[in-house]
This record gives C-alpha cells, sequence and structure tokens, in this order.
C-alpha cells in the first residue's frame, strides 16, 4: 500500500512541476497575465505540498532495513524520480523569478514580448492538472507576490534536496530502470509501422542464382562501357 501510494504522490507532483514548467515559460509574452501569474502561485504552492506529502513516505520506506530487494529497488527508482522533480521545480522557481523580475506584471497594458504566442494559461493547468488535484480558491482580490517570498520558498526547496541526500543515500548510477533507454519511443514507433509490411515479405527471399546473374551483367556492362570510351578517344 505505501509503494502504491507513494506512486500515486509521485504521479501527481510529476503533473504538477510538468504544469509550473509550461506556465513559467509563457512568463513575458503575449499570454502573460494576471491569471497566469495566480496560477503560477496556485501551482508552485501545490507542487510544494506534494513534494513534502512524497518525500515523507519514501524516506520512511528506504529507511527501513526489513525492505525486501525487489521492493527497495522499486523504492530506489520512485526516489531517482522524486529527486528529479524536485530539481526541475527548483530551477523552475528560479527562472520564474527571473522573468518575473525582468517583466512586471503591471509595467504596462500591452503584451510585454511579442511572441506570436497567445491565450489563456488557465487553459494549460486544467489540462495538465485536475480540479481535484488543484483546487480554486473562492474569489479573491489577487495579489503579486513578493519576490523576496518567492526567494524564501527557493531557499526551502533547496533545503528539502539536501536533506533528502543526507537522510537517504541513494546514487542514481546504482538504480536501474525497468526498461531499456527509448523503449517507450521505440514502442510507440512500432504501434505507427505495425501496418507496414518489411522488404522481404514484399519481394520474398533472395535467389542466389539471380544475384550472381545480376552482378555478371552489370560487371559486363561495365566493361562495354569503358571500351566505348575508350574507341571515343581513340578516334
Amino acid at each position: 500500500m505505501a509503494r502504491e501510494e507513494c506512486k500515486a504522490l509521485l504521479d501527481a507532483l510529476s503533473k504538477a512541476t510538468a504544469c509550473y514548467h509550461h506556465l513559467v515559460l509563457t512568463v513575458g509574452g503575449s499570454a502573460d497575465s494576471q491569471n497566469l501569474r495566480e496560477e503560477l502561485q496556485r501551482t508552485r504552492q501545490k507542487a510544494q505540498e506534494l513534494a513534502v506529502a512524497t518525500g515523507a513516505p519514501l524516506t520512511t520506506a528506504l529507511r527501513d532495513k526489513r525492505l525486501g530487494a525487489e521492493e527497495r529497488a522499486e523504492f530506489q527508482r520512485l526516489w531517482v524520480a522524486f529527486s528529479g522533480c524536485l530539481e526541475l521545480l527548483e530551477a523552475d522557481m528560479r527562472r520564474a523569478l527571473a522573468l518575473g523580475t525582468a517583466f512586471p506584471l503591471h509595467a504596462s497594458r500591452r503584451p510585454l514580448v511579442r511572441t506570436g504566442v497567445a491565450g489563456g494559461a488557465a487553459g494549460v493547468a486544467a489540462r495538465a492538472l485536475s480540479f481535484r488535484s488543484l483546487p480554486h480558491e473562492a474569489e479573491r482580490d489577487f495579489v503579486v507576490e513578493d519576490p523576496c517570498e518567492l526567494e524564501w520558498e527557493i531557499l526551502q526547496v533547496g533545503k528539502m534536496i539536501h536533506d533528502m541526500e543526507m537522510k537517504v543515500n541513494v546514487p542514481r548510477w546504482t538504480v536501474q530502470a525497468r526498461q531499456a533507454t527509448g523503449a517507450e519511443l521505440l514502442s510507440s514507433a512500432g504501434v505507427s509501422t505495425s501496418g507496414f509490411v518489411s522488404v522481404e515479405e514484399r519481394t520474398g527471399p533472395c535467389d542466389p542464382s539471380k544475384a550472381l546473374a545480376a552482378t555478371v551483367f552489370s560487371a559486363v556492362l561495365l566493361v562495354a562501357v569503358a571500351l566505348a570510351v575508350c574507341v571515343a578517344k581513340l578516334s
């Protein structure tokens, strides 16, 4: 049950960090707005809550000496994915701080940067996170967050990463993936090309006698061409 719970929490955290990453990329563009900044705050807060909720059971499980080898390997894979989400979240929070400082929300009524991308950001959050996992608060006045508050949150995430590495030592290079590198891409490519017939199936097996005849014919043709060139030069 603990493993399934960790998987569910990690899945929600992955969606939250992916959503936050996508939203950060639109800061300062033509889609930037008060709604985007509010979604950024909500998604970041939700990601941090999920990170705390995910890290606690993972730490407890990996520090359990009675854990079997197979279960420990599975929890270690979850741990590596969890640490990757935290590192991505921290990097995107730093990017959001830099972009938010460079492009203040109320600096101008016009789009700050003409990127060619237009539209609201609420749809992005709605697609990446369900309303159940990202509850929207009641109607309230939006308050532009203080950059110092975001800096403090960045420090907290960095501290979480440091504490995580100190409590549980799981070197990434020792964790084996359950699938080979690029297995998902290969499987999707296999599905898309399943309707095609291989060359051997269409043409049949290669006949050695026919191959030899083709080789002899090609050689004779080359000799004939060479002789024709020599005759043309001599004449």
